[in-house]
């Protein structure tokens, strides 16, 4: 019988305790485990998640209002920036530098996506590509739709951090808090918007808002929304769409998906020249990350904007 296992088959109780106390502490459920358990979702950590999604069904109690809607797209339009701007362009393939301060506020906003911290993001990243559309890529298409969409996410194996891809991002106290704790920030996020709603009931009734409609559509709507459309660049982004360049990977450029992900649909520029903090590599394609960007640069908070190389372009062709 597997020592993790009871006469029943299911987890012992060590097991379940650590996996409950890691919805808070993602060190505690950070045990190794055999190479076949690794690629299994793990059920009990991944209640949360899961829990997050149905909960969005509250909809149908809370209603809507003009003013949670605005603070739904609101919510997405800084997480979504925050997550491909730094998290990816910045975190994972360090594309500009910046300062500690904007980093740290950066990688706070980042963190409110529900995505966990930037350092797991990095690493998970930086993993994927050396290992684009191989059987070592946790969320090629190759495994599946589902597997490649959210199954990978929720594997033990991909609850964890690697540490050996992100040694210049450890030396920063700060990131490997919010690595750790990485429910804080979305629980203080989910927190404030009941607040603010209910503040809004009482002092501002016209605006027709409330703390639980704010907490299912500013925060949970928002979230499950913004989750699904960064993860299409996982499950549809190295399936449809155009091959400007041959990669070794399936990695594909779709105007839809870059559109939605503020630039990151054009994937296949991506998986060519990872180094440029700019992915829509012609004119045409819309990049909206590359331009709030460079917005921030002109403000001088962030500066070294990697640009594509002019032997890319001419390779591209057109």
């Amino acid at each position: 019988m597997n020592a993790r296992q009871g006469s029943g088959g299911s987890p012992d109780r060590p097991a379940r305790s650590a996996a409950l106390r890691s919805w808070f502490d993602t060190s505690a459920g950070d045990r190794r485990t055999g190479p076949a358990d690794e690629e299994r979702i793990d059920w009990l950590r991944a209640a949360p998640f899961i829990g997050m999604h149905i909960a969005c069904l509250a909809v149908a109690w809370v209603g809507v209002s003009a003013t949670a809607l605005w603070i739904a797209a609101g919510l997405y339009t800084a997480r979504m920036f925050a997550i491909t701007g730094f998290y990816h362009r910045y975190f994972s393939h360090r594309s500009f530098r910046t300062s500690r301060p904007v980093q740290f506020a950066f990688a706070v906003l980042g963190s409110a996506s529900v995505q966990r911290g930037p350092l797991w993001w990095a690493a998970h990243h930086r993993h994927h590509h050396v290992h684009a559309d191989t059987p070592q890529d946790p969320h090629t298409p190759r495994k599946g739709f589902w597997r490649s969409h959210v199954g990978w996410f929720l594997t033990r194996a991909g609850f964890r951090t690697d540490p050996s891809r992100i040694g210049d991002l450890l030396a920063f106290p700060e990131l490997r808090w919010l690595d750790r704790y990485d429910t804080a920030v979305p629980v203080a996020l989910a927190v404030s918007l009941y607040a603010l709603g209910a503040a809004l009931q009482r002092w501002a009734p016209a605006l027709g808002t409330s703390g639980p409609q704010l907490l299912v559509w500013g925060f949970l709507v928002s979230t499950v929304v913004l989750f699904h459309a960064t993860v299409t660049i996982n499950s549809l982004a190295h399936r449809w769409g155009r091959r400007r360049y041959a990669t070794r990977d399936d990695s594909r450029n779709n105007w839809l998906l870059a559109l939605i992900t503020f630039g990151e649909g054009w994937h296949n520029n991506h998986h060519f020249f990872p180094g440029s903090a700019r992915q829509g590599f012609r004119w045409w394609e819309i990049d909206l990350t590359w331009y709030g960007l460079r917005g921030m640069q002109a403000m001088g908070l962030v500066r070294d904007l990697k640009p594509v190389p002019a032997w890319v372009l001419d390779k591209a062709g057109r």
